[in-house]
């Protein structure tokens, strides 16, 4: 579904992708994992469009995506969970989901998708009415998750899912985002620092480090690997 071939991205005249090459197949969960500025935010803007890519493609199914603005990509079925909270705190949870819609203009497919996504939280269901920044913070995840979905993106890239999260709700996360990809086929890219919950909610990893890949595969090999224990999962 998604491929990004040896691609060097960065700021300024710096590149912090020095030849990432990354791939994504239909229905799966893979996870890129490695320390503080190995470049993984990096490679979630450069697949959006929002840092430019002076090598390497990104194609997208048959399409190639390099360096199209990110509503283009959105038109194209890539969604995106940010990693800072992007929820509008005075707006509803239903309101919150109308966002999601932006694109659309037809009043009854908007209510069908919220409807859609509040069948698949029953706790945004409940609280459908309730200012969006009384949540806590795993619920407010999960909002953005389902505003995420409320296009029929073909795919999710989710930054940092578990970030700010306590221990419960991040497993409540993982959770649901193993579900997701259980019961509707949806297809996730996520960028995650908790580095063993990541895998071992994924197909498959790749592991970041100064902008090159250094170990990908199976999720179950990567979180069995002894340097990649050592490196990056506490032993």
């Amino acid at each position: 579904m998604l491929t990004i071939e040896n691609v060097y991205a960065g700021y300024g005249d710096f590149d912090i992708l020095q030849g990432v090459n990354l791939k994504v197949n239909s229905g799966e969960i893979v996870c890129v994992i490695g320390p503080n500025g190995a470049g993984k935010s990096t490679v979630f803007k450069a697949i959006y469009g929002l840092v430019k890519i002076r090598q390497g493609r990104v194609i997208f199914g048959e399409k190639d995506i390099t360096n199209l603005p990110p509503q283009q990509i959105l038109q194209a079925g890539i969604a995106i969970v940010p990693q800072m909270r992007s929820v509008f705190p005075q707006m509803s949870v239903k309101e919150n989901l109308e966002l999601g819609m932006y694109l659309e203009k037809n009043p009854q497919r908007i209510q069908q998708r919220i409807n859609y996504v509040l069948d698949l939280f029953p706790k945004l269901s409940e609280r459908q009415n309730q200012p969006a920044g009384t949540m806590s913070g795993g619920e407010q995840r999960m909002l953005e998750i389902g505003r995420s979905l409320m296009l029929e993106p073909q795919m999710v890239m989710m930054d940092e899912p578990s970030a700010g999260l306590s221990p419960s709700m991040t497993k409540m996360i993982f959770e649901n985002i193993i579900r997701l990809n259980q019961e509707i086929g949806l297809t996730v890219l996520a960028i995650e620092q908790n580095a063993r919950q990541g895998l071992e909610a994924s197909d498959r990893g790749y592991v970041l480090e100064l902008g090159k890949n250094t170990y990908e595969g199976k999720a179950s090999d990567l979180l069995g690997n002894s340097e990649v224990r050592r490196s990056f999962l506490g032993g």
